[in-house]
């Protein structure tokens, strides 16, 4: 059953990848209700997969590579569908989904661990903590998209005959506001899983900080996205600048999210 959840999940996730394409190109209204019903389906595939994992591991399905690849993109669905729904900007999907589609097609790369979880994974902290860091990182997904298609957009607008893109895309004002709000919507998720992660690491092994690499690293990337704020807020960052700087947070969540749990020793490492 697990097999043919994600199987599905896979499947409609390409579909929405491709029909968001055509959009992409043709701007017709007939693909873009197409393109959202594939995400629904697809969604609700990888939903259903995330609970069947659930009920037969006894525990949230985040613990291996494999699993936290699959949770990031239903995180990244979820929340751009809320996106979507709250503005209905379609053609956002272009680049979103097609991220979520690549993060599950990278997870058949990975075998599923069989390794023993440690005992402090019995905790409730782990769906808590975890599902939080997962929205977090997904709404700065989001924000990262929404930047690229900032600068792909003004890099148009600079030449004297813009590309096809142009029409395409929305104003840069628009996906300036968007990106800025996808970043907002991750901060506060960003600090209570940081809170949470405390409190689980606490009670675990009783204190509330280790200077593990991934608890150093998610305080980086706090502070990074701390510093977009007040940038935002303060002096009054807008456009190229605030785009940029939006890449490049993201560049460290990345190095967060795998490459400390790849590459460096710690409670977080992937088995």
């Amino acid at each position: 059953m697990s097999g043919v959840l994600f199987g599905a999940t896979l499947f409609f996730y390409f579909l929405a990848t491709f029909h968001y394409a055509l959009f992409l190109i043709s701007q017709r209204e007939r693909i873009g209700k197409v393109c959202q019903l594939t995400t629904i389906v697809g969604f609700a595939f990888n939903t259903m997969f995330l609970i069947y994992q659930m009920v037969d591991k006894g525990h949230v399905p985040m613990t291996d590579i494999r699993e936290s690849l699959i949770f990031f993109s239903w995180a990244i669905v979820l929340i751009y569908l809320v996106l979507e729904y709250r503005w209905n900007i379609r053609v956002l999907g272009a680049f979103i989904i097609t991220i979520a589609f690549l993060l599950i097609l990278a997870s058949t790369l990975f075998a599923p661990s069989t390794a023993p979880l440690p005992q402090y994974f019995s905790s409730g902290w782990l769906g808590v903590h975890t599902t939080l860091a997962f929205l977090a990182d997904a709404a700065f997904a989001i924000a990262f998209c929404i930047a690229m298609m900032y600068i792909i957009q003004e890099r148009q607008l600079k030449h004297k005959s813009p590309g096809g893109f142009y029409r395409r895309l929305p104003p840069l004002d628009v996906l300036d506001d968007l990106s800025y709000r996808a970043i907002v919507m991750g901060f506060p998720l960003l600090t209570l899983a940081m809170v949470t992660g405390s409190i689980w690491a606490d009670s675990a092994w009783g204190s509330y900080w280790g200077w593990e690499p991934k608890e150093i690293w998610s305080l980086i990337t706090w502070l990074i996205y701390a510093s977009y704020l007040h940038a935002r807020l303060v002096t009054g960052w807008r456009g190229r600048k605030a785009a940029y700087l939006a890449v490049f947070a993201f560049l460290i969540v990345l190095f967060t999210f795998l490459g400390v749990n790849l590459l460096l020793p710690g409670r977080h490492a992937f088995k």
